[in-house]
């Protein structure tokens, strides 16, 4: 269908440039674009039919052909976009502009022809066969005000095309407050009564879209927290991760050390064996001779404490019948103890290791020590044998 601008009659009235988006007719949920960029559109009167319409044209293919009628409303859903439905075709015409100051001029241009178209159809509505009225003759498009927005309409054509829409469709139809608010006071105030069914139809809608656009904003709000609760575990897994590792690095780390402190002993006694081989060979039998030496010694000191057990046994056995006291012998078998506890102390000196080996190369200091270590045990033993006779005499005068 083709649009013949000079039946219409003169020049725009008003003019800009925008992108021009009609419904999908379809779901109602989405914009299609209906220019490929933004074009001119147009506010024209029509004075054959005394009407005010908007007409786009993108080469020969129109994308505009709307009727202004009292009961339209313009809804300025974000910066830089609009909206209006147009019952007579059957659909909802949305404009995409380049500026928000150039979406405002375009709201207060339809409101004016809105009330223009307003006061046409009164004054048809009293005097049905009356004069056409000129879009020069209207009050609000007086001969000033239509030279001035004819002026204005060039001033906005060389403006660049606008930037890209294809973020639109996302964008959200339902009416702000405040401008529900002007609508239904607006649409109150100039609606007749005979076209109070128009306006039921146009409400309903709006209504359609708004709720269409909350469903399509509830999904989108759905698959937002599902995306967020899904970031949300993936960065809980990853930071329990990072302390795992950290924790696992730390047992590595300790490992290394220790196993670096066992190298450093074995390089020592490797350089210890490759230092003298006569001398190495002359301290492994010495240290042999020791063992054997310690290992009677440990097995003696082992057969003393049983036969300490023992006698004690016996002793706290006596004591208990004859009601003797034995604090005295307590102390004695106490201090027995703590020699022998000594005695092993001092035994496991003589154990293989890196840090006794000098001390194992001087045979005088060695002797002098096993020396006193058996006067130690003749010692112990004598008053071994001391309690073993007491016990004896206990026993014979049982």
């Amino acid at each position: 269908m083709t649009i013949d601008i000079t039946k219409i009659g003169g020049s725009p009235i008003f003019t800009t440039k925008a992108h021009v988006f009609h419904i999908d007719p379809q779901t109602k949920r989405s914009w299609i674009p209906a220019s490929t960029a933004a074009v001119n559109v147009n506010f024209y009167y029509d004075s054959q039919r005394s009407i005010y319409r908007i007409i786009s044209v993108e080469g020969q293919k129109p994308v505009i052909n709307s009727t202004i009628i009292p009961n339209m409303t313009f809804t300025k859903t974000s910066q830089k976009f609009g909206q209006w439905s147009d019952i007579r075709a059957n659909t909802v015409y949305g404009l995409g502009f380049s500026s928000e100051p150039e979406l405002n001029r375009f709201i207060e241009k339809f409101q004016e022809v809105k009330e223009a178209a307003s006061i046409i159809q009164q004054k048809g509505s009293h005097q049905m066969n009356g004069g056409i009225v000129s879009a020069r003759d209207s009050p609000r498009l007086s001969s000033a005000s239509y030279q001035n927005d004819v002026l204005l309409g060039k001033s906005l054509m060389p403006h660049q095309r606008s930037q890209s829409l294809s973020g639109l469709q996302a964008k959200n139809l339902i009416d702000s407050p405040k401008y529900r608010t002007k609508e239904k006071q607006i649409s109150s105030a100039t609606l007749p009564q005979s076209s109070n069914e128009a306006q039921l139809r146009y409400e309903n809608e709006r209504l359609k879209l708004a709720l269409a656009q909350s469903s399509t904003n509830a999904k989108k709000w759905e698959i937002e927290l599902q995306t967020l609760k899904s970031n949300n575990t993936r960065l809980t897994n990853a930071l329990q991760e990072s302390t795992a590792n950290v924790e696992e690095w730390k047992r590595q780390l300790q490992s290394l050390k220790d196993e670096n402190i066992k190298m450093k002993h074995k390089i020592l006694e490797l350089e210890a064996i490759q230092g003298n081989p006569d001398a190495i060979a002359d301290l492994r039998k010495e240290i042999h001779t020791y063992r054997t030496l310690y290992e009677n010694l440990e097995i003696e000191l082992k057969q003393k404490d049983c036969e300490i057990e023992m006698l004690k046994k016996r002793l706290e056995t006596q004591l208990q019948i004859y009601g003797l006291s034995n604090q005295k012998v307590d102390d004695k078998i106490k201090i027995l103890l703590n020699d022998n506890e000594s005695l092993h102390h001092q035994l496991e000196k003589f154990t293989l290791d890196a840090q006794t080996v000098d001390v194992l190369k001087n045979d005088k200091n060695f002797k002098h020590v096993f020396e006193q270590l058996n006067q130690r045990f003749v010692k112990n033993i004598q008053e071994l044998r001391s309690i073993q006779q007491k016990f004896s005499s206990l026993l014979n005068v049982s």
